[in-house]
């Protein structure tokens, strides 16, 4: 028997491989209202995330669908000019770094709203 640590899923898979199962989890969602939010996001910003925000954003993933979509949709409502406001007001006991990321989710998914195409 091996009294080696285990090893985290994220120290046995190479940069690649976690990048694809993080976008195939954030496309398939419980609702599709998560996946249209998390599937853009994760195609476009995921690979130029620090291992320590990809963290952050695995865990988002285990979050279940109708509280992270609350948190996501009142940072969208919360708006400056038609842009997410940055900054929002983290939920009790939220890690900085989860709201910061959330943040970022919600300025990605409300420039994709915009009618004219511009963020």
């Amino acid at each position: 028997m091996s009294t080696a640590p285990k090893k985290t899923t994220a120290e046995r898979e190479d940069a690649a491989v976690r990048l694809r199962r993080l976008r195939m989890r954030a496309w398939r969602r419980g609702t599709r209202e998560m996946d249209l939010i998390l599937g853009p996001f994760a195609d476009t910003a995921l690979a130029g995330l620090s291992a320590g925000d990809l963290d952050v954003f695995e865990a988002l993933l285990d979050e279940n669908d109708h509280d992270l979509y609350r948190q996501i949709s009142t940072r969208l409502t919360q708006t400056d000019g038609g842009r997410a406001v940055a900054g929002a007001t983290p939920e009790a006991g939220q890690p900085a770094a989860q709201a910061v990321l959330l943040d970022t989710i919600a300025r990605h998914a409300s420039s994709r709203l915009r009618p004219d195409g511009q963020g």
